[in-house]
């Protein structure tokens, strides 16, 4: 599968899409207008393991609803993320079996390297 969850109004989102080799074939998903299924969560979560690698703690609703001093299990970040786009770490890039979650620089070059041996 290639597939990249991302929002079309971030900017940062759009700048990294851009600067992605090799995306040919990929299925690009905007969140906001196609909100993501339990299955295609379970799709991520099996492949970082993890459902609070997937979940956005700079969300401007994680601030304002104090989740911050809120003790959250994995059950609570997947229902979260389900519930509202904004709690998904953006970008999602996914080629074959490998998962990059997120815009910090270090896995955005990690994601550049691994598509550009694609």
């Amino acid at each position: 599968m290639k597939k990249i969850y991302y929002l079309k109004t971030c900017d940062t989102c759009k700048k990294i899409i851009k600067s992605l080799p090799n995306t040919d074939g990929f299925i690009l998903q905007d969140i906001k207008e196609e909100p993501i299924t339990v299955k295609q969560l379970e799709e991520m979560h099996a492949l970082t393991g993890s459902y609070e690698k997937l979940f956005s703690k700079r969300a401007k609703l994680y601030k304002e609803r104090g989740m911050k001093d809120m003790t959250l299990t994995e059950n609570d970040f997947k229902q979260y993320i389900l519930e509202h786009y904004t709690f998904l770490s953006r970008p999602v890039i996914i080629a074959n079996n490998k998962i990059f979650v997120g815009n910090s620089p270090k896995n955005v070059t990690a994601a550049i390297e691994y598509l550009s041996n694609e």
